[in-house]
């Protein structure tokens, strides 16, 4: 089966000329001409990104979703690959009703009428990895059930490991190659494939997104149904909304697109600065928004994580770049350690600079953070930026908010309306109220660690030498000393915050 699938890739990317975005390189330019002489019939002058996109659509879903993937990487692509295989569409035929069916059947361990009152046969939507169906529980609530397709995993295995052989492939024969790190693009594919493949998984993003955002009036969240979830089927709520693209159905039901989109922001800088978890496929397929102009999420096979580390150096760099503060936004790349130490940071500013100041004052239909982004990587390889693979999502999804502003709002300051947040949020971390916090957040450490103190000593005294004894003692009475002088400072504030808000009462 793998050879027969192998030789379809080759044809297909024969066909379409792929081979030539490889061999188009002085080292290969021979080889290159000769193939253009033996397959002389095909037409090469349509744009080597258009033949690209075809290439990929012919070959099936999985390689229709790897070229989604690719699409966000800007760093590693030029920019009309990029923008090309940004416009791949998930479109994918259902698999028949029977299979649904069985994949039900075998998951509940009883026949699907015993399960739901009523089943969809048809299905509602279908992609490369599962297909959702719309269905009700006995007690009358309307769910929907997204269902595996049928050796999907079979398929994906055979695909990636031919994608891992085509990039070892371009690393060796491409001088571009070993740069643009193929073989890590796959691997970072297959990892999402994986993580997608195991709708448990899914279930427990979900449930998760929705703790977060409960009650919220910005972001509803469906209800996880887990005593009917398993790896390969995932039982939810289901949600009523209009597509977040019907921009007139919206207009229509009266939904304010300006405040919509505001709210969009509002809920990305939410989920990475205030959860450190985020939504990583927000395009419109997956979103809908109910009359009240309050979005709904959907299909949470992906999402991004970020550490308190990457929140800070984020929150510094988005609120240098939102005061023009260049000279921050240079420093905290070399603090991250992401630029190498010696970097001389007057440089790297004014290449930050270059980038950024275009875009400040202007509205949302006049900035591109696609080509905003291209020249940061741009500017980032010339000072040697190591890029984070935990940011290469972040960066995806800040580029599904550009496009889903342009929709909503053209005239959307994005700056505008993020700065007020990021400060609010710095002030909780860095000011008064993030001191209390991690004075909270500490308390029961030192608590746990003095009543030790004594018991520490006495264990040194048994093992170690008198010279380690006496080094050993002193610092114990150094690190005593210390945190009863914490213990102080720490009542002296909680005492003072205290005095303070019994005299505004």
């Amino acid at each position: 089966m793998r050879l027969f699938r192998l030789l379809k890739i080759v044809s297909v990317g024969i066909r379409f000329g792929l081979d030539q975005l490889v061999l188009d390189q002085p080292r290969t330019e021979r080889l290159g001409r000769l193939l253009r002489a033996v397959f002389f019939w095909r037409d090469l002058s349509v744009p080597r990104a258009v033949r690209l996109r075809l290439a990929l659509e012919a070959l099936g879903p999985i390689f229709v979703k790897f070229g989604q993937v690719l699409s966000t990487r800007r760093d590693l692509l030029p920019v009309d690959l990029a923008d090309e295989l940004a416009k791949l569409q998930d479109q994918v035929p259902p698999f028949p009703s029977d299979q649904a069916v069985a994949v039900l059947a075998h998951a509940f361990g009883k026949p699907v009428g015993e399960v739901f009152t009523d089943f969809t046969a048809e299905p509602e939507a279908s992609a490369s990895v599962a297909q959702v169906h719309f269905a009700t529980l006995p007690d009358g609530r309307e769910v929907a059930v997204k269902i595996l397709r049928p050796g999907i995993e079979r398929v994906i295995a055979h695909d990636v490991a031919l994608l891992d052989a085509a990039a070892g492939l371009i690393e060796a024969v491409w001088p571009d190659g070993r740069r643009l790190k193929p073989r890590e693009v796959v691997a970072e594919f297959a990892k999402h494939l994986e993580d997608e493949l195991d709708l448990m998984r899914e279930a427990a993003n979900c449930a998760q997104l929705r703790r977060n955002f409960l009650h919220s009036p910005l972001l509803a969240v469906p209800e996880v149904h887990w005593d009917w979830c398993s790896a390969q089927v995932m039982v939810m709520e289901r949600m009523h909304g209009t597509p977040v693209g019907q921009i007139e159905a919206l207009k229509a039901a009266g939904v304010d697109l300006k405040a919509l989109s505001r709210a969009g922001v509002e809920i990305f800088f939410t989920q990475v600065f205030r959860d450190g978890f985020f939504h990583a496929d927000m395009h419109p397929g997956n979103i809908l928004v109910t009359p009240a102009g309050q979005y709904v999420a959907l299909d949470f096979g992906i999402m991004g994580t970020l550490t308190e580390t990457d929140q800070n150096y984020l929150a510094q760099n988005f609120l240098g770049f939102f005061r023009r503060d260049y000279k921050a936004v240079a420093q905290a790349h070399i603090d991250a350690g992401w630029v190498p130490a010696d970097t001389r940071l007057d440089e790297f500013e004014a290449g930050i600079r270059a980038v950024c100041e275009p875009v400040f004052d202007r509205p949302l239909k006049d900035i591109s953070f696609g080509r905003t982004l291209l020249r940061l990587f741009q500017t980032g390889r010339r000072f040697n930026v190591e890029i984070q693979p935990q940011l290469v999502m972040l960066q995806k999804t800040l580029l599904n908010i550009e496009g889903l502003g342009r929709q909503l709002d053209p005239e959307l300051d994005l700056w505008t309306t993020a700065k007020p947040f990021l400060e609010r949020w710095m002030l909780e971390r860095v000011g008064l109220k993030g001191l209390v916090n991690n004075l909270k957040r500490e308390a029961p450490q030192w608590a746990a660690l003095l009543p030790q103190l004594p018991r520490l000593l006495h264990e040194a005294l048994d093992r170690k030498p008198l010279a380690e004894l006496r080094a050993e003692v002193a610092r114990l009475q150094e690190e005593a000393r210390r945190q009863t002088q914490w213990l102080k400072v720490a009542a002296a504030l909680l005492a003072a915050i205290l005095v303070v808000q019994l005299a505004g009462l």
